[in-house]
């Protein structure tokens, strides 16, 4: 199964939407399609040179929201029988578009792919380019296994730390996948990593714009958006996704 194409997704709360769409366009350089949906709930971020969108915003109407990942493939009817296959479940079908949800219960979407095939620019040293999948210990073997088998074409690597699982997408693509051993049992969430240059510059134009400061990791800081969304800017080549020097 060929992916053609990836977005990021964040999920925002409904009241804090509007502060979603003003911080997110800014940090990535973009701006707005129209909104979409019966209640208004979509948007695009659109690159301003023309290259095709990877970001999409969705506002949820309960819980805090998150990130999902959608994949536009040529057969969306072939790729969820083959994420059911796998261990996957529908959410929802609606014709064209197909939910689903991985074993561990990370939501995803398989989409028709549109011809998307440009990849946005790098931005004042950052780019938006991986959704990591937060995964309970006891499901985490899993789900590497579920994406691995599910993605054939994109490169399965060990990450840089134990914890870590990387799923490298073919060349063009726009959207990794790092899957994350949490520490403790807990559901299944998602989270948004920007690649960054210079994190500590990163931070201060973020913070600027209303994130806050959450926590320091080992190549990574975790900010909170202005709608309350946690993400990470990670030490990772914006060119690339890959780190400068890898340590395994």
């Amino acid at each position: 199964m060929t992916t053609r194409w990836t977005y990021a997704f964040a999920d925002r709360p409904v009241p804090r939407f509007a502060q979603a769409c003003d911080f997110w366009t800014s940090v990535t350089g973009t701006h707005l399609s129209g909104f979409r949906g019966e209640r208004r709930e979509f948007v695009t971020l659109l690159p301003s040179d023309g290259a095709d969108a990877c970001v999409k915003l969705q506002a949820v109407a309960s819980g805090p929201g998150g990130a999902h990942l959608d994949f536009c493939v040529d057969d969306v009817r072939k790729f969820a029988k083959a994420a059911q296959a796998l261990g996957a479940h529908v959410v929802a079908d609606q014709g064209t578009l197909v939910v689903l949800r991985s074993p561990a219960g990370q939501l995803f979407c398989a989409d028709p792919w549109r011809g998307q095939s440009t990849r946005p620019p790098v931005i004042r040293g950052s780019r938006l380019d991986q959704v990591c999948l937060d995964t309970p210990p006891s499901l985490y073997e899993v789900e590497v296994a579920f994406w691995a088998a599910l993605l054939p074409d994109w490169e399965s690597l060990s990450g840089s730390l134990p914890e870590f699982h990387v799923l490298k997408p073919p060349a063009g693509l726009p959207v990794r996948i790092l899957l994350q051993r949490l520490d403790e049992e807990r559901p299944a969430s998602a989270h948004l990593d920007v690649a960054c240059a210079d994190i500590e510059a990163t931070r201060a134009e973020h913070e600027r714009l209303g994130a806050e400061f959450v926590a320091d990791g080992r190549n990574w800081t975790v900010l909170r958006d202005p709608a309350g969304g946690l993400y990470c800017l990670t030490g990772r080549d914006p060119q690339t996704g890959g780190l400068p020097n890898p340590r395994n």
